[in-house]
C-alpha cells in the first residue's frame, strides 16, 4: 500500500531541517527555455524550482544537506537538450533533472533510460511523454486528457463545427491529433486546420483561412505567442469562439482585452496566500502557473530525497524513480497521484474575462 507523504507548507521546513553527520551539497539540473520564445515560460519554471529549493536550503536543507541546481538553457531546442543532458549527466553526475517543452523532453527520455536519470518534467504535454521512458515522469496531465475534455464541454455547449490552429512541433501536432479525435467523439466536426512554427508571430494567414471554413470555434494548439494570436484574432474582426488547453495560461494574454471569451482547460493549481505573497515579495512579480507547477514539482523530489537520506539509500536516478512510486501520493499545492508515469491531477473549465481567467466548472483527468 502506497504511503501518503504529506509535506505542505508548515510542515516542510520541520521535515527538511533533520541533520546529518555527513552533511554535503546534493546537486539536480534543471533543462529548460532561458532565452529564445520560450523564455518566459522557462524564466517561470526557473523561478520556481529556485524559490522551492531556497526555502528548503533555508531551513536546513534536507538533512542537513544544501540542495543546489544547474540550470542549463536549451532554447527550448532538441538538439541543445541532448548537449546540455550530457554535460550534466557525465560531467556534474546529476541523478534528477528537470525538464520543459515536449520535443526537448522527447528527445532526452532515451537518455534517460540508458544513463539512469529521473527526468521531471512539469511543463510539457505531448501523449508521447507518457510512455516515451521509464524514467521520465509527468506532473500534469497528457495533452490528450485535456482535448477529451474541452471537446465534451464545447460540444455541451453546442460549438460543434470546428478548426484547428496547430503549432507544427511535437506539442502542437499531437494536440491537433487529439483534436481529430476526440471532438468528433464528443458530437462534433473538424471543418478545416492550419499550421504555424514554434515562435511565429503572424497568425494572420492561418486566421483567414481557417475563418474560410465558418467555423463556430477555432481550436487552438500552440505554446508560444498566444497573446498575439490572440491580438490578430480581434484585429480581423473574427467572431468564431476559442478554446483550448493549459497551453494558453499566459499572463500577459489573459491581462489583454483580446483575450475576452477565450475558453481553455486548465490544470488545477493554487498557492497559498501567503506563499504568492513571500513569491511576489521576493520575485517583483506575481506567482504563476508554471512558477507553481515546478515550484511543485521541486517539492516532490525535496520529500523524494528527504526519505531516500530518512532509509539511508544513495541519491541516484534509480533510488529516486523507485521512491517516488512508492510514496505515490503527494499532496502539496495541488494533490496529485502517480498510477503511472503521468500524474492524475484535477482539471477545470476556465474562461478569460475582465483581465482574469475565471473557473466556470471543475472536472477531472481521470
Amino acid at each position: 500500500m502506497r504511503t501518503l507523504l504529506r509535506y505542505g507548507i508548515g510542515v516542510i521546513a520541520v521535515v527538511l531541517a533533520a541533520t546529518s553527520a555527513h552533511a554535503d551539497t546534493i546537486r539536480f539540473g534543471a533543462i529548460l527555455p532561458l532565452t529564445g520564445p520560450g523564455a518566459g515560460i522557462g524564466t517561470q519554471q526557473m523561478r520556481g524550482i529556485q524559490f522551492a529549493v531556497e526555502k528548503a536550503n533555508a531551513a536546513g536543507g534536507v538533512h542537513g544537506n544544501t540542495i543546489e541546481i544547474l540550470f542549463e538553457d536549451n532554447q527550448a531546442k532538441p538538439d541543445q537538450s541532448i548537449l546540455s543532458f550530457n554535460k550534466l549527466a557525465d560531467l556534474q553526475h546529476v541523478p534528477m533533472i528537470f525538464s520543459a517543452y515536449s520535443g526537448p523532453s522527447l528527445a532526452m527520455a532515451p537518455l534517460a533510460t540508458r544513463k539512469k536519470i529521473l527526468l521531471v518534467n512539469a511543463g510539457a504535454q505531448a501523449d508521447k511523454l507518457a510512455t516515451a521512458s521509464p524514467y521520465l515522469v509527468n506532473t500534469l496531465p497528457t495533452i490528450g486528457d485535456e482535448i477529451k475534455v474541452i471537446s465534451k464541454y464545447l460540444a455541451g455547449e453546442g460549438k460543434k463545427q470546428a478548426a484547428i490552429l496547430f503549432e507544427n512541433d511535437a506539442a502542437g501536432i499531437a494536440g491537433r491529433d487529439d483534436y481529430q479525435k476526440y471532438f468528433p467523439e464528443a458530437g462534433g466536426t473538424i471543418l478545416a486546420q492550419e499550421p504555424t512554427q514554434f515562435g511565429q508571430t503572424d497568425f494572420r494567414p492561418a486566421l483567414l483561412k481557417l475563418a474560410d471554413a465558418k467555423p463556430e470555434v477555432m481550436l487552438v494548439s500552440i505554446t508560444a505567442a498566444a497573446l498575439q494570436m490572440a491580438q490578430q484574432y480581434k484585429q480581423l474582426g473574427l467572431n468564431f469562439a476559442v478554446a483550448g488547453t493549459t497551453f494558453l495560461q499566459d499572463p500577459t494574454l489573459v491581462a489583454d482585452p483580446s483575450s475576452e471569451g477565450i475558453v481553455h482547460t486548465q490544470v488545477r493549481i493554487d498557492a497559498p496566500p501567503e506563499l504568492a505573497a513571500e513569491f511576489k515579495a521576493k520575485f517583483g512579480v506575481e506567482m504563476e502557473f508554471f512558477v507553481r507547477q515546478y515550484y511543485n514539482a521541486t517539492q516532490i523530489i525535496l520529500a523524494v530525497t528527504d526519505r531516500l537520506l530518512t532509509e539511508g539509500k544513495p541519491i541516484t536516478g534509480e533510488s529516486m524513480h523507485d521512491m517516488l512510486f512508492t510514496i505515490g501520493k503527494f499532496q502539496g499545492l495541488i494533490p496529485l497521484e502517480f498510477k503511472t508515469n503521468t500524474a492524475t491531477v484535477p482539471l477545470d473549465i476556465n474562461v478569460m474575462k475582465g483581465g482574469k481567467d475565471v473557473t466556470i466548472k471543475q472536472m477531472s483527468s481521470d
